[in-house]
Order: structure tokens, then C-alpha cells, then sequence
């Protein structure tokens, strides 16, 4: 039996306002609304997706799976981020290539730095 990954899952207070977050964020299309209330986001290709479901508690600790984005320029989407309602946090993480962000909600996720020519290669 083999298994892949389908769709990361996040629970939200606000499923509208973290919709137009992530979709604005990751340039995704809300190309679904399923009977329990939930949402699947896709890229445009299809080639990834993410679920957001209703949920009725509030965040209190840290994730314990988060996203890592990986971007063309740190610093850039980094401040893209920030303008669609994402906030730099410090939970530790000492001097990293990455930095940690949440979205609106509170849900830590990474924006690693990008990756060089020849990184790129060994994943392709």
C-alpha cells in the first residue's frame, strides 16, 4: 500500500478571513466548499492544495506541524506577508536562514530563504 500526502489541514476560528489570507498569500483558488463547512484551496496548476476546516477553540501553543514556504525573495514576501495580515514571532529560533511568521490566527509558518542554483538542481 503506498501513501502520499493529499492536503495539509488547518482549523480556523474566521474560515472567511483565513481564506482570503492564505488564498491572497499563496495564490490559490477556493475551488471547493465541502459539507462539513470546510474549504480546499488549490494552486492554479492543481499541483498543491490546502484545507481549511471551522473550528470553535482558539489557539494556544505552538503548531506542532507548520507550513515552510520557500520564496524567490525573503525579504519581499516577508513584507507581502505582513501586509495581508501575517506577523514576524520569536519562538526560539535563535539566527536561522528561515523566519517564522503566523498567519491571522495565530498558526506558525516559515519563510525560508531562496534557494541557490545549485540547490534547486539537486531537488529537480
Amino acid at each position: 500500500m503506498a501513501l502520499v500526502i493529499d492536503w495539509p489541514v488547518i482549523d480556523c476560528l474566521d474560515i472567511d478571513r483565513m481564506s482570503a489570507f492564505w488564498t491572497e498569500a499563496l495564490g490559490f483558488d477556493h475551488v471547493w466548499t465541502g459539507p462539513s463547512g470546510g474549504y480546499l484551496l488549490a494552486a492554479k496548476d492543481g499541483s498543491c492544495r490546502l484545507v481549511l476546516m471551522p473550528g470553535a477553540q482558539t489557539k494556544t501553543l505552538k503548531n506542532r506541524l507548520h507550513l515552510d514556504l520557500r520564496p524567490d525573495d525573503q525579504q519581499v514576501e516577508v513584507e507581502r506577508l505582513e501586509r495581508l495580515g501575517a506577523r514576524k514571532v520569536d519562538i526560539g529560533q535563535g539566527e536561522v536562514s528561515w523566519i517564522v511568521m503566523t498567519d491571522p490566527e495565530g498558526n506558525e509558518f516559515c519563510v525560508g530563504r531562496a534557494l541557490t542554483k545549485d540547490e534547486k538542481s539537486h531537488l529537480a
